[in-house]
């Protein structure tokens, strides 16, 4: 008989095309995988993996097995996720990168404890490539990005514009010009940005025409409130989203800010969940709160600047 353990195993094989590492992924010695593995090829009567000294490759019937087993996995991880929000519990599990989640959450969570959204909302803090993991295997039920996701197993929805502002000392941005005032005309040895892995310093130096070998102060900061400290202390400057603005100008009363030229560069804010999740109100009611407390920060930061 297949089991879901089986399926799982060799999911993880056909991925990693290693036994080595596949055992790693799912937590086991590799003879207990390649034990379980062999049992799902006597249980299916099929050869399904050519087993080499480094690498595992799929038998045509293997690649067969695989595609099904994407669906069979799949079908199990949306029933987990919808009995986790139907049951007593109600819980959702969210995904928030760490260029946002300091400014929105807060803003945020009173909102949903206040309408019950969800009794119980559980949190994760990461880089977009690891949440969209997280969020195809079923460990999350959503996530909000500043990333386009164009794939037809996700369903994106926009929830606000954040435009960008440049921050640094006031007499750094004090002799700026106004055609200065433009993200192409930065110098790039002025440009601080976060760490590589952070989807906001690959959009700050996407609207600067830039790329990061070109960019001679990059020392490794893994927050925006460390760049702001560093900015304000006239090491260079660096992009400040909007939604940002109220918390690191009360952290750093230093900080100067100016707005770039029409059009301002900005990001998108979106919350993404798997298409074959279900549908309930969880969803769009999640979305409306994310979107009335982002346009309060925005709201916020025009009024400081």
């Amino acid at each position: 008989m297949v089991t879901l353990r089986q399926l799982r195993y060799f999911a993880a094989l056909a991925e990693e095309r290693n036994f080595g590492r596949a055992a790693d992924r799912v937590h086991v010695s590799q003879p207990a995988l390649s034990m379980q593995i062999r049992e799902l090829e006597d249980a299916l009567a099929l050869t399904l993996i050519e087993r080499g000294p480094r690498e595992a490759r799929l038998t045509a019937a293997g690649r067969e097995v695989e595609r099904r087993t994407q669906r069979i996995l799949a079908e199990v991880v949306e029933l987990e996720s919808a009995a986790r929000r139907n049951g007593l519990a109600g819980q959702v599990n969210l995904g928030v990168i760490p260029t946002i989640a300091p400014y929105l959450l807060p803003e945020v969570l009173p909102q949903l404890r206040a309408h019950d959204i969800t009794r119980d909302l559980r949190l994760q803090e990461a880089t977009t490539d690891v949440l969209l993991t997280a969020l195809e295997r079923g460990q999350l039920d959503a996530i909000v990005i500043a990333s386009a996701v164009q794939r037809p197993d996700l369903v994106t929805l926009p929830l606000f514009r954040d435009r960008f502002l440049l921050a640094g000392r006031i007499d750094r941005l004090a002799r700026l010009s106004v055609d200065e005032l433009r993200p192409e005309s930065l110098n790039p040895d002025q440009l601080l940005l976060l760490t590589e892995g952070h989807c906001l310093a690959d959009q700050a130096l996407e609207v600067c025409g830039l790329n990061r070998r070109r960019t001679r102060l990059d020392l490794g900061a893994t927050s925006l409130t460390t760049l702001c400290g560093l900015a304000a202390q006239g090491l260079g400057m660096t992009f400040l989203p909007e939604i940002a603005v109220a918390q690191e100008r009360g952290a750093v009363p230093d900080l100067a800010l100016r707005r770039f030229g029409t059009p301002e560069p900005d990001r998108q804010i979106v919350l993404v969940r798997r298409r074959a999740s279900d549908t309930g109100p969880w969803f769009d009611d999640l979305a409306a709160a994310l979107q009335v407390a982002g346009a309060r920060l925005i709201e916020q930061a025009r009024a400081l600047g």
